[in-house]
């Protein structure tokens, strides 16, 4: 888009997705049970991880970290969209739009490292089980973690540097539910297909990249689970891989959808941002306690601990 009269802008309106005035109730209601469900779970993960000794562990303690990735995601976007329901504001400053698409990003990113690096872990601890203490100590899980933050930061900055130094104006109006780099790239005033072309290759190169690393770890796995003999360690194996590959799924097929594919900020695009933005941070805590029998066993107890001291 080339704008005639490029001035400089102080906010930007997030139009969302359309929707039936009926729905307004609902929505509302929707997204902050939601919220608030998101953020008690990933708190209960997260304390879990912490407060349970069995647990500490360095599946548990990546899992701890993707549960402040949830956190964050969640975060970044589902209050303004509970706020513009509440008050019919849609409004968002020009330094929030920054912050949303900046935040959004970087922890997007260190979730792709992140679950690389679990399925690293499961790699680890089921293909080299003898050495896997040594291999994945508590100093290398820390430079792991720091690693996965960091490199999520670095993605970050370059693609909001890249977006937000091009000229922007009039038009402020944002076709879509937050400040992603797809929407924010058609209110530019200049051609963006460098844009464009340089978040496809970034994006697509971070996501596939981690991808393969995954599937090549779970090969190795798979063949390496396949030469147990005994019935129940093979279906101990798998357990302890299956909570992991349905989060891998569940993240990087809406990934895939928006960002390497064109029209992505169409309302299908919309509502795809909704369900990983909204719905995915939830379902991971909820899929690996239902599936993981101690980390099932960590919140009920830490659960019970609770209960208990509010009773006494």
């Amino acid at each position: 888009m080339v704008c005639e009269n490029q001035t400089a802008l102080m906010h930007f309106v997030l139009l969302g997705i359309p929707y039936p005035p009926v729905l307004h109730a609902p929505l509302f209601l929707f997204f902050v049970c939601v919220y608030l469900l998101t953020l008690l779970s990933n708190f209960l993960v997260f304390l879990a991880t912490i407060y349970e000794p069995q647990l500490h562990k360095p599946m548990y303690w990546f899992l701890c970290h993707l549960a402040i990735a949830d956190i964050a995601t969640s975060t970044t976007v589902v209050p303004k969209m509970i706020a513009s329901f509440l008050q019919g504001n849609k409004v968002i400053s020009f330094a929030g739009c920054i912050t949303q698409l900046f935040v959004y990003h970087f922890v997007g990113c260190a979730e792709c490292f992140l679950y690389t690096v679990m399925a690293y872990d499961r790699f680890l601890a089921i293909c080299w089980p003898l050495h896997y203490s040594i291999l994945m100590n508590h100093k290398i899980c820390l430079w792991l973690s720091v690693g996965t933050w960091f490199g999520g930061c670095l993605h970050s900055a370059i693609e909001t540097a890249l977006t937000f130094h091009l000229p922007y104006g009039p038009g402020n109006e944002v076709s879509y539910i937050f400040c992603d780099i797809p929407a924010m790239l058609k209110l530019a005033c200049v051609d963006t297909s460098f844009n464009e072309m340089f978040t496809l290759i970034d994006v697509g190169l971070v996501a596939m990249s981690c991808v393969l690393l995954i599937l090549v770890s779970y090969v190795y796995i798979i063949f390496a689970i396949l030469k147990i003999r005994n019935g129940d360690g093979q279906r101990h194996a798998f357990s302890t891989c299956t909570s992991h590959i349905i989060l891998v799924i569940t993240f990087y097929i809406p990934l895939t959808f928006t960002y390497l594919r064109p029209g992505a900020e169409d309302p299908l695009g919309g509502v795809v941002a909704i369900f990983y933005t909204t719905v995915t941070p939830l379902l991971n805590p909820v899929i690996y306690t239902l599936r993981n029998k101690e980390m099932k066993y960590a919140v009920l107890k830490l659960k019970g601990r609770n209960l208990n001291s509010l009773i006494t």
